[in-house]
């Protein structure tokens, strides 16, 4: 009652300023959600200029003076629709006349230019701004039910299918038949999560996540993983074996790209709880033949490396044929502690999709009716000689006849000496026109057996 002045203010904001700005601060108000949406900043004086009339005639008074401020207003620019446009859009032919009626009765001041309309949408239509919008207009006052339904008509032609690409499709079966459940996680990371996954990453930070835990774009499927088995393991599950397919977000200085990953993580026992297995838990060498399953027809192997968030001595680098393509190990102790996760360590894999898709076509081969001659040769190297490297150096220097080379078992214990140890290795050698003489057998054998004295000091074990 002792109010005896009031000032009154009419005022715009413009949406691209202020849109965000209520969430990124935590408040939100009536005006900043009516500003947000758009309002009409050519009204602003008419409407104090009204209310001012009605405060007057209800309650008498005195009208001050208006102090106009005005900052740069929003640019209401002609736009172009192009009745061709319109028709290959809507499906049907609107007469120029009907256009010019619905555009006038619309407010826009339609001009034509030849068969051009150009039209200026009203100062309170934020809605309208690209030709489209417009022939949205042009047909909901045309009428919708004006508008016949009928069929598209297009020409269908059947792609040839490439039989050197894998689909996703089956990457996802074949996890699927290994034992795997499918999850899809957010995009979205904590960056203390990422910082401990990849202390050497350099995340993109995002400028309005959706809550503050969620701060960052993931360069890892792991983390995602990890929260996965930490929600399964909350819910007393004590075997979880999950994958995710997606993409990772990196940059590099000013650039950006967005890797098609493969991402796997195997915790609990090997197999299902049965009678007719002993229990025991999942370890690396059987995550390994899962990746070579995944990855079938094409050829996995692995070297000994390191990576930040793997266990060391129980991780390494992945190859699909000569091409780097992920990790697979032991998740650290370290994130096991962070993560809060109990039980023995879980094995992770994340693999580079694009290495996956492409293999090489399939071609026949005459099976052999004669019988296969297998000889083994059991040799002495140093321990820190991989055996994968030695079983490469024997195939690349196998003659034709050769059919397969692999290792049978690893010797250490009394009869070798320290820091050594004992190889045994088949190999199998089959002529599918002839059978091979003894002579030749012998011969095959004695270049393995110089292959690998000259390259490894390898020694016969007797």
């Amino acid at each position: 009652d002792k109010t005896t002045s009031i000032f009154l203010e009419g005022a715009f904001w413009s949406p691209a300023v202020i849109q965000g700005k209520a969430r990124r601060l935590g408040f939100a108000t009536d005006a900043g959600f009516r500003f947000e949406r758009g309002v009409d900043f050519a009204n602003a004086g008419r409407a104090v200029d009204r209310a001012t009339q009605l405060i007057l005639e209800l309650c008498g008074g005195q009208a001050g003076p208006m102090v106009d401020v005005r900052g740069p207003m929003p640019r209401r620019d002609a736009v172009r629709v192009r009745p061709g446009r319109v028709a290959r859009i809507l499906g049907i032919e609107i007469s120029n006349a009907v256009l010019a009626d619905i555009f006038s009765v619309l407010g826009l001041k339609p001009t034509q230019e030849g068969m051009d309309f150009l039209v200026t949408p009203p100062s309170f239509r934020f809605d309208l701004a690209i030709e489209e919008d417009f022939i949205e207009e042009a047909a909901r006052l045309y009428g919708y039910d004006n508008i016949p339904a009928s069929a598209a008509r297009h020409t269908q032609a059947i792609l040839p299918e490439r039989e050197a690409t894998r689909l996703v499709s089956t990457m996802r079966q074949r996890l699927v038949d290994r034992d795997y459940q499918e999850v899809i996680t957010f995009g979205f990371v904590s960056s203390a999560a990422e910082l401990a996954l990849r202390p050497d990453g350099n995340a993109i930070k995002v400028l309005n996540p959706i809550a503050s835990q969620f701060d960052v774009m993931r360069t890892t499927l792991l983390g995602g993983l990890i929260e996965t088995l930490r929600t399964n393991l909350n819910r007393k599950q004590d075997r979880v074996r999950v994958f995710e397919t997606g993409r990772c977000f990196s940059r590099d200085g000013e650039r950006y790209s967005q890797p098609l990953r493969i991402g796997g993580l195997a915790f609990g026992p090997a197999l299902p709880e049965q009678w007719g297995a002993p229990k025991r838990n999942v370890d690396f060498f059987d995550v390994k033949g899962d990746l070579e399953a995944l990855a079938w027809p094409l050829t996995v192997r692995t070297e000994a490396a390191a990576h930040p968030a793997l266990h060391p001595g129980r991780s390494a680098r992945v190859f699909v044929g000569d091409r780097e393509a992920g990790w697979i190990g032991e998740l650290h102790p370290r994130l096991l502690r962070e993560f809060d996760l109990a039980g023995a360590p879980p094995v992770v894999f994340e693999l580079d999709q694009e290495q996956l898709t492409e293999r090489a076509l399939p071609s026949a081969k005459t099976v052999s009716r004669l019988p296969a001659v297998r000889r083994d040769i059991a040799i002495v190297v140093a321990e820190t000689i991989p055996s994968e490297t030695v079983l490469n150096a024997m195939r690349q220097a196998s003659p034709a006849h050769v059919e397969h080379v692999a290792l049978f078992d690893v010797y250490r214990g009394p009869g070798i000496e320290s820091g050594k140890k004992s190889l045994a290795i088949l190999v199998l050698m089959q002529d599918t026109a002839r059978t091979l003489t003894d002579v030749e057998i012998d011969a095959t054998v004695a270049d393995l057996v110089r292959v690998l004295r000259e390259r490894f000091d390898a020694s016969i074990r007797n």
